[in-house]
């Protein structure tokens, strides 16, 4: 690939529409909200096609041998990981201090902010993620090559 800009591009183009396949999920649901845009977690996952659109763009590019693919294969499992394992416990977390918070005496209550429940992202919702994000990368890549 000559234009390596495309390694900026793509990525990032994939990242916008699975934000704007958020939108519609959640407008079809009724659950659209402004701040929704700058929450973690929801259907797909953005983090995860992110990271996957770079590494299938590095491997069909440079192949799955090169030293590139193997970097940005090694943080894509730390990637998932994260979003389906770290955020999910941060997420169990929140929700027990919410609880704590809520058996508090009214007039203590208030001093504490409500943590957040929704963190994470579900199996199904990083399957969908990467499965978009290689479809979409390898559209575009063949697109602009």
């Amino acid at each position: 690939m000559q234009e390596k800009y495309l390694y900026l591009i793509i990525p990032l183009a994939v990242t916008i529409v699975i934000q704007l396949i958020k939108i519609i999920l959640d407008l079809t649901k009724g659950k659209f909200s402004w701040k929704s845009l700058t929450e973690y977690g929801g259907m797909p996952s953005g983090h995860t096609a992110l990271i996957v659109s770079l590494t299938t763009l590095i491997a069909l590019d440079l192949g799955v041998t090169n030293i590139f693919f193997a970097m940005s294969f090694i943080l894509t499992i730390l990637i998932i990981r994260d979003a389906v394992g770290l955020r999910r416990f941060l997420a169990d977390h929140g929700k027990a201090i919410n609880a704590l918070v809520k058996d508090l005496p009214d007039d203590l209550e208030y001093k504490y902010k409500i943590q957040e429940e929704q963190i994470g992202h579900t199996s199904w919702e990083v399957l969908a993620g990467a499965l978009i994000s290689i479809i979409l990368t390898y559209s575009f890549y063949k697109f602009f090559i």
